[in-house]
């Protein structure tokens, strides 16, 4: 700890104090002008609900510095973009060049992040990048959206397309822009959002001139080194106050689909040396048999993210990445090499990767202990609009809000953005069903979803929509954690799982699962599909009496899920005038009950569980929360191999914190 001290202490700064803070946030508001062109002037609803990133990168490709609400999974591969290009151009790079990229195996994320990538130079001199990164609703491939769960290769994932001059000394080369919107779909609102992004990275050039304008190109390119050499200390100097030692956690995929039950395990091993974080992967499972695999770029993403969720006064650029060693072994499910396919990496290895680094430095920094939360999911509906006479194809794109984890003596985050965006907006109803022949029918959160724990998880929210005139039209859906449900921490409990339904109450319902693509609907037909929660943090026989009767008061907890989650009896005396009461005897009678029950629950029998659930003695949470075992719900059966490892994460993760 000296040592970092006494270094600290040595460095020696070219620039006086006033100008290197005046510089290092005049970065953060130039990005932040590069989001709001793009928010002002794209033309896609999806990237208007801000999935999009902006950055600053040096002539090397370095970041500099990212903006107030980008999304985390994007900053972290930016640099890996800007490097892409520096190394495919070399020195054929010249003023007045625009490049795009979406390549996944250099440094990206997936086929639908594209990202616009301009040099800048100052008296002929190349000083920087500034890069957009936008999520394009979709870039051709088999499905509307490009999120085909059926592709084993990115050939049916959409346009692969590494780095490609895009303006060439000012000009456009409309031909290539031409080329690649004809195999997307809604070609013209490709090129419009390629367009927005273009004058961004403009904007961002401009405001960067500016600025050597003022100061001078020697003082800001010192910055441009210092500011990464400033964010490399300060994260030095908070790891070396940290114990030393190694910490490990395993999370799941919910399975491979091409081998059935089964969950799909993810590795974290951390270590904490001196003032250096190593994390190491190894030991992840292979590749799986469809689009959830994640690139090395956005398992590095995820890691650069989960890191930092826990030093939120750490700005983040390329400095924040010195700190850190990454092994990611080739071949996995975290590293998945070409053509594998990856655009579900999202949904998938990504925020495994960060939750799980979430429970590590929950152990770690105690004080900013979060469990796990919800998984990020994507609807996707293509077809042909047919209301009030129109003809014209329409991309209905959703994702959801959900529940974060319980954290330190707080609850979790009620509908939140995921954490692979929290800069996300939740897209809202008017404006889709504005633009898509989709009807939204209800959008509310669940009462029971959030994880039981001393502070209980979040709750997720439900949605359903109904088709109102359509034609030719097929829906695809992204998600996880229908089988590898959020967990708890410290003794907390899981919250419910994701999943889809087509035409739910109706005759031929349909559970669709979390992953599925192309299947057909027609006008008239409903789904439903709710977020999880967040899992809990410390046990739920210790939470405050009064704290469950509150979540009773405003929905979040049902009457009888208090008695059987939280062993909390209460009695209704008027609902409408929110009159409730606690029957402490009864209250500690249930808690007595529960300690005494609970840990031969978690080793019932399966034939036993599976009886209780289909006599309707006990509920989809109690199987979770109860008897901790997973069920396929497409079938209602009981899955032994998933069950298997759930209950052992479970005695392992939770387990040593009942009494």
């Amino acid at each position: 700890m000296s040592q970092v001290r006494e270094q600290a202490t040595a460095y020696k700064s070219k620039l006086d104090p006033v100008t290197f803070e005046v510089l290092k946030n005049a970065f953060v508001n130039l990005v932040d002008q590069m989001s709001e062109q793009i928010l002002r002037t794209c033309y896609s609803f999806v990237i208007y609900n801000r999935d999009f990133s902006s950055a600053i990168c040096d002539a090397k490709g370095n970041t500099i510095m990212q903006g107030t609400q980008d999304i985390s999974v994007h900053v972290g591969t930016l640099h890996l973009t800007a490097k892409a290009v520096i190394e495919d151009f070399g020195d054929d790079i010249h003023p007045g060049d625009v490049f795009l990229v979406n390549d996944p195996y250099r440094g990206g994320t997936h086929f639908c992040d594209v990202r616009i990538v301009r040099p800048v130079f100052h008296e002929g001199e190349l000083i920087a990048f500034m890069q957009s990164n936008g999520h394009w609703a979709d870039v051709g491939g088999s499905v509307p959206g490009s999120f085909d769960v059926q592709s084993q290769d990115h050939y049916g994932e959409g346009m692969r397309i590494p780095p490609v001059r895009m303006w060439s000394r000012g000009v456009f080369l409309a031909d290539v822009a031409n080329l690649l919107a004809a195999n997307m779909r809604l070609p013209q609102e490709r090129l419009g959002d390629l367009r927005s992004q273009a004058e961004a990275t403009h904007v961002g050039e401009r405001q960067l001139l500016q600025l050597i304008k003022k100061y001078g190109r020697e003082t800001v390119l010192t910055a441009f080194d210092e500011v990464q050499d400033y964010v490399e200390r300060l994260a030095k100097s908070k790891i070396a106050q940290l114990p030393n030692g190694t910490w490990e956690t395993t999370d799941y995929l919910d399975m491979d689909p091409q081998q059935g039950d089964g969950l799909i395990p993810i590795k974290v091993k951390m270590t904490i040396d001196q003032d250096t974080i190593t994390y190491d992967l190894n030991g992840s499972h292979a590749y799986i048999g469809c689009f959830l695999n994640a690139g090395f770029g956005s398992s590095f993403s995820a890691v650069v993210a989960g890191t930092k969720t826990f030093f939120p006064e750490i700005p983040l650029n390329s400095g924040f990445y010195r700190v850190l060693t990454v092994e990611l072994p080739e071949n996995s499910v975290v590293n998945a090499p070409w053509p594998v396919a990856v655009s579900g990496f999202c949904s998938g290895a990504y925020e495994k990767i960060m939750n799980a680094i979430f429970e590590l430095w929950s152990h770690i920094m105690p004080e900013r202990a979060l469990a796990c939360s919800f998984n990020l999911e994507y609807l996707l509906i293509g077809g042909w609009d047919k209301r009030q006479g129109a003809d014209s194809y329409f991309m209905w794109y959703d994702w959801m809000a959900g529940g974060h984890g319980g954290r330190h003596e707080k609850d979790g985050a009620n509908a939140l953005s995921p954490v692979f965006g929290v800069g996300l907006s939740i897209q809202p109803c008017e404006g889709q069903e504005r633009l898509s022949p989709v009807l939204t029918t209800h959008h509310q959160i669940i009462t029971d979803s959030g994880g039981p724990g001393r502070f209980r998880g979040g709750c997720g929210v439900e949605k359903g929509g109904m088709m109102t005139g359509i034609d030719r039209t097929v829906m695809s859906y992204c998600c996880d954690r229908s089988r590898s449900v959020t967990w708890g921490i410290f003794g907390g409990q899981s919250s419910n799982p994701h999943g889809a339904w087509l035409n739910p109450g109706e005759e031929g319902e349909r559970f669709l699962g979390t992953i599925f693509s192309n299947v057909k609907i027609k006008t008239g037909d409903t789904f439903t599909r709710p977020s999880a929660g967040g899992g809990g943090l410390g046990d739920p026989l210790e939470r405050d009496p009064e704290q469950v009767m509150e979540d009773v008061i405003d929905g979040y907890v049902s009457l009888e899920r208090a008695k059987r989650d939280y062993g909390v009896v209460i009695c209704e005396i008027d609902q409408e005038l929110d009159l409730y009461e606690i029957d402490e005897s009864a209250t500690e009678a249930e808690r007595t009950y529960i300690r005494a029950h609970r840990k031969e629950w978690l080793a019932l029998g399966l034939d036993e569980v599976q009886a209780l659930y289909d006599s309707g003695q006990a509920d989809k949470l109690d199987l979770l929360r109860r008897y901790h075992v997973i069920l396929d719900y497409a079938t209602g059966m009981i899955l032994p191999k998933t069950t298997a490892q759930y209950r052992d994460m479970i005695t392992k993760r939770t387990l040593p914190y009942w009494l």
